[in-house]
Formats: C-alpha cells, structure tokens, sequence
C-alpha cells in the first residue's frame, strides 16, 4: 500500500491533476542522473531531473507473492548524459533506479511508485530499451558454490590467492582495425595466449575506463596482436594505453601448469561425469576398482 501525503492526495481527489513521472539513477561508479518526461527540468531531493531527456515508461506490471515486478523503459539517446557509449561499457549495469510520481507544480508532493534494477538492456541505432527489475529479482540470484568442474573464484581475488599485480601488464596501442583488432606495444616477453580470456582496460583516449575481454593475443616483430571480443563503442586511437590481465579458462590443468595455483584451485576437477555414469565392465579393462585417474 502507498501512503500519500494529504496534500498529494487532496491534489489527486481534485480530479484536475499535474502529475509526471521522475527517474533516479545510481550507476555502479556512484553517477547519480535524473530524468523527467515533464517538458521543464524538476528538482527535490538533491537531484536534478532533466526534461526532454527521451525517456518513456511502459505500464508497471506488479503480482502479488515473489514474482519479479517489471517495466520497460525506452529512450532516444537525447540526453548529453545518455550515450550509446556508455551503455555499451556496462556502466548502467545493474544501476538503481527509483520511480516517483510527483505533482510537477509542487515537487514535494510525490510518491515512489518503484524501485528496483536495470536489467537487459537493447541497444540500437538511436535509442535503447531497458527492463526495470521489482527488488525481488534478488532472489532469483544464485547464492553460494556451484559443485562444479570449473573453479568459481575470480583471478587474482582473494579466494584465487594470486597477487593482481602479477597478472596484468601495461601497453599502448600502436595501430587498430576496425576498433577490434589492435596492434601494441609494451608486452614483451609474455607466451602467446597469456591474455586470452583476460580482460583489457583502455586508461586512456575515447574508451578510458571501459573493459573488453580478449579473444586472442599472439607476439609479433616489434609488438603483440591483442583481438578483442567485441569493438569498441568509441573509437581507438594509436596511442591509446591500457592495462590487461592473465586470462583463465577456470581449468585444473590451467591453474597447475599456467598459474602454479593447484592448491588453491576453487573447482572440483575429480567428480564424476556422464562418462562415469554411462561406464561398464569390459573385458579388456583392469576393473580392479582402482583410480580414475
């Protein structure tokens, strides 16, 4: 149930009402935007909401028990603040969002309709749409080890064990194709695929700060090939430097002979798989009951 101040509620018995819908964001780097599909920019609560900022809202879909409440939120990419770049860096990844409808000739008659996450989000030429997620979509979340071959522990975290700073190298960009294929410099002396499956950070130009993992990462005379999985949404310039970490593929064999790390391997490489389950007595076999391995 919402409980409305009395002087939003006699604004909303008066049956002629000024109402809006007003949108806070708090991205993940602590970024707090607000936007307004009122036609003046509005203000409360310390935040200013920016009109004209090309966002609409679908209906709120709400069900009782702990069903995931949902609605879509659509925008053209008008606002100085939204760009294509930055949805594509996932800096609005799981960002928090309130909803509030507010009387826009008195901003302190307002309610919070919602609050919740962002969820998927789909870009295209000139606009996006995103799904609002209920605060129950938590508890859709795993939670906990996963009884797994794999390792479950992110490289360099503390669970891994690793020093970080072992791991990741600086470069500088010397030449790129089509924002994906990048030719660099200043990783020497590392084995062809140590990058694969890391992780490159730009440090500076046009994509300061975003991520993008590695495809593939082979030595060249006079350099190092670094394929990335995906372009750039902004372009990369020669000179652009970053920092990439060691890839992983989460693999016993990997973190043994790559990582010397065995002991602190966080999987569970000897569980028994399908091939277990579906074997049978042979006769040309040992069937002395012994080791799998």
């Amino acid at each position: 149930m919402k409980m409305l101040s009395l002087a939003l509620a006699a604004h909303l018995a008066s049956g002629v009402t000024t109402l809006c819908h007003c949108w806070k964001l708090v991205r993940r780097d602590g970024t707090v935007m607000g936007f307004t599909d009122h036609d003046g920019d509005l203000a409360f609560g310390g935040v200013t909401f920016e009109a004209a900022g090309g966002l609409t809202a679908s209906a709120i879909e709400t069900s009782a028990g702990l069903a995931v409440d949902n609605l879509d939120v659509l925008g053209a990419l008008s606002s100085e603040r939204l760009n294509d770049g930055d949805l594509a860096a996932g800096l609005y990844d799981d960002a928090e969002v309130e909803v509030w409808r507010v009387n826009w000739r008195d901003t302190d008659q307002r309610v919070l309709m919602r609050k919740g996450n962002l969820g998927q989000v789909t870009r295209g030429a000139t606009g996006f749409a995103a799904e609002l997620r209920g605060l129950a979509h938590r508890l859709n979340q795993p939670v906990g080890r996963i009884y797994q071959y794999g390792c479950d522990a992110d490289l360099g975290d503390g669970r891994c064990g690793l020093d970080p700073g072992g791991l990741t190298a600086s470069g500088v960009v010397i030449s790129s194709a089509d924002d994906r294929i990048l030719t660099v410099d200043g990783l020497a002396g590392f084995a062809e695929g140590w990058f694969e499956r890391g992780r490159l950070r730009f440090t500076s130009g046009a994509n300061k700060d975003a991520l993008m993992e590695v495809k593939l990462h082979a030595p060249e005379p006079g350099g190092a090939l670094i394929e990335l999985w995906q372009p750039m949404t902004r372009g990369v310039a020669a000179g652009d430097t970053f920092e990439i970490m060691a890839g992983c593929d989460k693999q016993f064999a990997t973190c043994r002979v790559k990582f010397s790390n065995a002991i602190r391997f966080r999987g569970f490489p000897h569980m028994p798989g399908n091939d277990f389950v579906m074997s049978y007595p042979s006769a040309g076999g040992a069937n002395d009951g012994g080791r799998r391995n």
